[in-house]
């Protein structure tokens, strides 16, 4: 059996170790923009910043292969797959706003083994391994414990290229808006992942994600002692474009208002 363990260590130490190669090119360049589609945007350093992780994290565990949202490597793994964003929140990055974050996850077979989200504003590590506690920067920590919808500060992010429910996705707004403390949106679903995994978020839901958006936060969350599914309370939240998570108390709750009002 693999060590999880040493693998994640090992993989904070990439990712810090990429997050400052990144932040130092943001403090001495302006980023040079392409469009991958509408307000989908990618910089040279997204491409530079998953370069050095596919080859670092090549290095740490050779018999894997990569899911990567630049695509900069095209290798699979039998086994392990790297699933990688090497800046979630690129528009954040653009515009010099955080938090942005590199955001890396282990997947043996099915199921991730391995999470790490560096959010490069806060100098903030949040890390996690199978069977093994969530960390922040080697400090414990655990989901929030609002009882209930009403009692929570609740995180999201807004479609940017995806307007297909719109409409439903408002009316989760005004519910929301309404019926609990608050909605923050922060243009980068890692780090929101990791903020509900450490309880400074109670909830977080999103559509229109890629499995790189999600996989080190959701599994952070997990292990931080909450819950995670898709829309319609099941597993198909990794490759299934849309997500819920939250703490165990108000799961159930979260979930099925997200359910009614989302349903196409």
């Amino acid at each position: 059996m693999p060590d999880y363990k040493k693998i994640c260590e090992e993989t904070v130490k990439i990712a810090r170790e990429t997050g400052r190669f990144v932040k130092e090119y943001r403090q001495n360049n302006k980023p040079a923009v392409e469009s991958k589609g509408r307000n989908d945007f990618v910089t040279q350093i997204d491409k530079a910043s998953e370069e050095r992780l596919v080859e670092a994290l090549g290095k740490l565990l050779p018999e894997a292969g990569f899911i990567a949202e630049e695509n900069t490597s095209d290798k699979e793994g039998s086994t392990y797959n790297w699933i990688i964003d090497p800046i979630d929140g690129t528009t954040n990055f653009i515009h010099g706003l955080y938090p942005f974050a590199i955001s890396i996850a282990l997947k043996e077979n099915d199921k991730i083994v391995v999470g790490v989200v560096y959010e490069m504003g806060m100098d903030e590590c949040f890390y996690a391994w199978k069977d093994g506690p969530a960390l922040l920067n080697g400090e414990k920590i655990q989901v929030s414990s609002a009882p209930k919808v009403a009692d929570s500060l609740i995180a999201t992010g807004f479609p940017y290229t995806n307007y297909s429910l719109i409409n439903n996705f408002m009316d989760t707004l005004d519910f929301f808006m309404k019926n609990s403390h608050g909605l923050r949106r922060l243009g980068s679903a890692a780090a929101d992942l990791a903020y509900v995994a450490c309880g400074r978020f109670d909830a977080f839901y999103e559509y229109n994600l890629k499995a790189w958006d999600v996989a080190a936060g959701a599994f952070l969350v997990q292990q931080a002692g909450g819950k995670v599914s898709d829309f319609k309370g099941g597993n198909d939240y990794l490759f299934g474009g849309e997500i819920v998570a939250a703490n165990n108390h108000m799961f159930g709750e979260m979930q099925s208002v997200i359910e009614k009002i989302m349903k196409p």
